[in-house]
């Protein structure tokens, strides 16, 4: 029987900020639903935002990507089973991983939204890498209006990243609104239009 993969509002109100936290990335990370984050499953989000973004598959950025979340697959995949479980994500989320092994991934996909390489993020490209990774496009607007601080309607790298991090490690931060809930990547219909970005303009 597949583990549960969300909590019941009982054990939602009992669980730490921080386990709280982990649990809604969780279940972003378990597309299935099936109460586990297979390699396959990690490492599709990759592709996913290249997609999303209109990245070539074979760019560099991508490349990097792709090499980043094998790592971080790796590092928190501790029996070696291809299956990480919520308690094995749970224990392994924390400051020291992120420093060690989610800062470089979830920069590389940063960088693949970001065309120009300047370190920032128009709305569109945050809510498509967003929204490509799984989160729902309402929370994501939040997350982006609560990131965009001096309302110049960009975000830049190291606000986005810390974001991340603090909800991971302290359950609240400017990013918290990105996984109100969690979205199922769909394909993109056929003919629909790539939204511009500040590289098309």
């Amino acid at each position: 029987m597949p583990e549960a993969s969300a909590l019941s509002a009982s054990e939602t109100a009992s669980a730490s900020p921080t386990d709280a936290a982990k649990r809604r990335i969780f279940a972003m990370l378990d597309v299935d639903g099936d109460g586990v984050i297979s390699r396959a499953e990690y490492l599709a989000r990759v592709d996913r935002v290249a997609a999303a973004l209109g990245r070539d598959a074979h760019h560099p950025v991508v490349a990097t990507a792709r090499a980043a979340h094998e790592a971080v697959y790796e590092d928190m995949d501790a029996d070696r089973d291809g299956r990480v479980s919520f308690e094995e994500y749970r224990i392994w989320a924390g400051h020291d991983a992120f420093e060690r092994s989610c800062r470089p991934a979830l920069g590389s996909l940063f960088d693949i939204a970001d065309f120009d390489a300047d370190g920032r993020l128009s709305e569109d490209e945050f809510s498509r890498l967003r929204v490509a990774a799984g989160n729902a496009g309402a929370d994501v607007g939040a997350a982006f209006a609560a990131l965009d601080t001096d309302r110049d309607g960009l975000v830049d790298r190291d606000a986005y990243l810390a974001g991340i991090r603090a909800f991971v490690t302290t359950g609240a931060s400017a990013m918290a609104a990105a996984y109100g809930s969690a979205q199922r990547p769909a394909a993109e219909p056929p003919g629909r239009p790539r939204y511009r970005t500040r590289h098309d303009r």
